[in-house]
């Protein structure tokens, strides 16, 4: 086992104790027995073993006890203001209404045999802060620990908690919040969404001084020492929805809210800002940052397909600078549909949901997850996606019990491999603890249809994804699309023929500087795609680079900057800064005529007595819309309307016809709108050797939010989207360029790509269109070409 350094940050003095790789801080709560149901069951949880009694909602009719499979297992006649059912083994249940769709749904687990280790790695998201009063939070709380959960995840409004800078009250539901997880012995984690009005003016961006995110955190560590064991300091920064950040602003708000978290209190665990997605220019401009001192858990977040795992992972792995992963928002979500007021899934999806359960974990351990939180507990919805587990009264939908079944089977895992067989069969092998006592656990299904697995003794027991126990089978597993725990006492799982898990990447090693660095830019000049600003790529630009003193004493040193080659940097030189000072250096940089890329890197570094280096850097992009007049190579037949294929969501059936000197694209695309005409590329390459991006002539004729962009369609059917450069207008001809460099992958939608990349000689097609609003879509486009720097 690896152990870092001891980290000492001089603000408030405190020592940052060294924590080894793997553990974490952990609040020590009620684990010192198996959790038992409240009183009154809340959510009509029960436990085998226990007599159980439902409360009905209507006296006045018959009910009719059914069980996952919808078969009838008993009649309560009318006049009945409860169902007295008796014991029932292990499984998900409801009382349907005769002659009605209503349902009253109740969930019958395992007990635990033991308290659930507080190194398990299985955890739920519950933002029982958000979603839950708190006469309910105790019971939320113990639904969580029934299902056995090691780990939960709150939510946090921080201008909740600090209304005015400095003032903060004395108590609030988020105090409650953390009491109540404290004393059902469950380990939180903390995550904020939002700056308040007073320290930033839009409240989905960082904090406009970083001081504030300082003095907020170190006051929550020190409140919640003892309850929180955990905090992400923002959530899914690195997209629009929360602020939409850099990597290089993600960075600078790590360095501050860690050192503030670990003044307030030593002992917590500083987690990453959680990233949503794995853009590769966000994450690469976070590691140029050197952040990874100041994080003991590298976050993320995943809805992706299983078959996207890998690719996933091996993307954050590799800037993880060898930090446990967390992956603290992950589920595969299903739609409700039927009546608006109940939002619940149909049958089918209900059923999909809960497989979809044990997948996840299977898939996220194996990936190397140190800590996977399944993403809702809750009833929660966007738009007609269902995330919740549980109804808005608690009671549980099948994927609560599925939860509770990896909970307990998967308690304490570890990942020993997956098996390479192709026929069809996923199975992914753990030491876990499913009953005190270590043994393998095996997690397995068929991709379709039926399979059989192999296992290399005779199980000692097999459970379906609820949990429920299966009659014995020999060594020859049956498997479906439902997945299946499989417990063996061996450790020798030879036959199998194993993929071992994917090697953690070295530690990298440092020590946080109480200097941070943070290169300040107007919010208007970003570029996301390429996590970079933009600049002009003819004359200086002004910019500055903001310096914080978090030690308790002056700092003397000197900052310098390492430019692009042939770029100079100007403004910069010794430093005083006094202690919890922030000063803003005005910089000029200027490219001169050495405009080589589409994004470049700029560095700066620190250099402090006595201080560990204090290091930011920023990716510039220089102007490129000059290579939107530039001459270039004609994409074959983009001229021709006939030889585009009108790819479109829904509605009526689309156009493409020429008019003047382009072609005019016209659809009503329904649903999710999206329309995307799409040319087949004939050249040879494909796309010519040295191109640097698409130009063309294009002009938005209809349509309401319409965002028009190109996608790029590589031979293995994965697809990369480039953002213009300059934004096309309403009623506006706007000669623009999308670069091949900023072509981001399609994650969620496009098919998985094994190389991670956009690879220009494997496009096979380019795509011309948009996402809107339902309704008359129109543009067109003229002059489309390769163009090169």
């Amino acid at each position: 086992m690896v152990v870092r350094a001891i980290r000492v940050v001089c603000a408030m003095m405190i020592p940052l104790l060294a924590i080894p790789i793997g553990a974490v801080a952990h609040v020590d709560g009620a684990r010192s027995r198996p959790p038992a149901p409240r009183a009154g069951h809340p959510g009509n949880v029960f436990l085998v073993g226990e007599p159980i009694t439902v409360a009905l909602p209507d006296a006045g009719s018959a009910w009719s006890l059914r069980d996952y499979a919808d078969r009838e297992l008993m009649a309560i006649p009318a006049g009945q203001t409860r169902a007295d059912l008796g014991k029932l083994a292990v499984g998900w249940y409801r009382l349907r209404r005769v002659g009605s769709d209503e349902w009253v749904s109740l969930a019958v687990l395992e007990p635990l045999k033991a308290p659930i280790p507080t190194t398990s790695p299985i955890g739920v998201d519950v933002a029982m802060a958000w979603f839950y009063p708190e006469d309910r939070m105790a019971d939320v709380a113990s639904l969580a620990a029934l299902a056995g959960m090691n780990r939960v995840r709150d939510r946090l409004a921080w201008g909740h908690v600090e209304p005015e800078r400095g003032v903060f009250k004395p108590t609030t539901h988020y105090d409650t919040s953390a009491r109540t997880w404290a004393e059902s012995g469950l380990s939180a984690l903390q995550v904020n969404h939002s700056t308040p009005s007073w320290a930033g003016s839009s409240g989905k961006r960082f904090p406009d001084d970083l001081r504030d995110a300082y003095t907020f955190y170190r006051e929550m560590a020190r409140r919640w020492r003892g309850q929180i064991a955990a905090f992400e300091p923002w959530n899914e920064a690195d997209i629009t929805a929360f602020g939409g950040h850099t990597g290089s602003e993600m960075a600078a708000m790590q360095k501050a809210s860690y050192l503030g978290l670990k003044a307030g209190n030593p002992d917590v665990t500083v987690c990453l800002n959680v990233f949503a997605a794995h853009q590769r220019a966000q994450l690469d401009d976070l590691h140029a940052n050197e952040a990874w001192p100041y994080f003991d858990t590298y976050n993320l977040h995943h809805y992706e397909a299983f078959e996207a795992y890998p690719h996933l992972y091996a993307d954050h792995r590799s800037v993880s600078a060898g930090r446990p992963l967390w992956v603290t928002e992950c589920s595969l979500p299903v739609r409700w549909s039927g009546d608006e007021r109940l939002q619940e899934p149909s049958e089918a999806d209900l059923h999909a949901q809960a497989e979809r359960v044990a997948k996840i974990f299977a898939g996220s351990l194996h990936e190397g997850s140190r800590a996977t939180f399944y993403f809702i507990l809750g009833h929660y919805c966007e738009g007609q996606t269902q995330f919740g587990i549980v109804r808005r009264d608690l009671t549980p939908r099948p994927a609560y019990v599925a939860l509770a079944a990896v909970g307990r089977l998967l308690a304490d895992a570890t990942p020993l491999g997956r098996c390479k067989a192709s026929d069809g069969v996923y199975a992914y092998a753990f030491r876990a603890r499913p009953e005190r006592t270590y043994q393998t656990v095996i997690v397995a299904w068929a991709r379709d249809g039926e399979a059989t697995l192999t296992v290399p003794e005779q199980p000692g027991a097999v459970f379906d994804h609820l949990g429920r126990v299966q009659a014995p089978s020999g060594m020859d597993i049956r498997l479906t699309t439902a997945p299946v725990f499989i417990v063996l006492k061996s450790r020798d799982l030879r036959t199998l023929d194993l993929e071992a898990p994917p090697r953690a990447p070295a530690e990298l090693t440092g020590l946080p500087s109480p200097v941070v660095l943070q290169p300040v830019f107007p919010e208007d000049t970003t570029l996301l795609w390429a996590s970079a600003h933009r600049i002009s790529g003819t004359e200086p630009t002004s910019a500055a680079l903001a310096v914080y003193n978090f030690a308790e004493t002056v700092q003397e040193g000197v900052i310098t900057a390492e430019p692009p080659e042939g770029w100079k940097v100007d403004g910069l030189g010794p430093v005083r800064i006094k202690p919890m000072e922030r000063l803003e250096i005005p910089i000029r940089i200027d490219p001169g005529s050495h405009v080589r890329r589409s994004v470049e890197t700029l560095r700066f570094r620190g250099e402090f007595r006595g201080r560990p280096p204090a290091v930011a850097s920023v990716r510039l992009a220089p102007d490129s819309s000059s290579l939107a007049t530039r001459p270039g190579i004609a994409v074959p037949d983009a001229a021709t309307p006939s030889a585009w294929d009108l790819l479109v969501s829904g509605g009526p059936a689309p156009r493409a016809s020429v008019e003047a000197d382009g072609v005019v694209f016209e659809a009503a695309p329904s649903g999710d709108p999206w329309f995307y005409p799409r040319l087949k590329l004939t050249g040879t390459p494909p796309i010519p050797d040295g191109t640097a991006g698409i130009a063309l002539t294009i002009t938005l004729l209809e349509g309401e939010d319409v965002v028009l962009r190109a996608i790029l369609d590589e031979t293995g059917g994965s697809s990369y989207v480039c953002d213009f450069v300059t934004r096309p207008m309403r009623g506006k001809a706007v000669e623009t360029v999308a670069l091949l460099e900023g072509a981001v992958y399609g994650a969620g939608w496009s098919a998985p790509d094994p190389n991670g990349k956009l690879d220009p000689s494997a496009v096979a097609a380019l795509k011309i269109g948009c996402n809107s609003k339902a309704g008359p879509v129109r543009f067109k486009i003229s002059n489309l070409r390769w163009v090169t720097w």
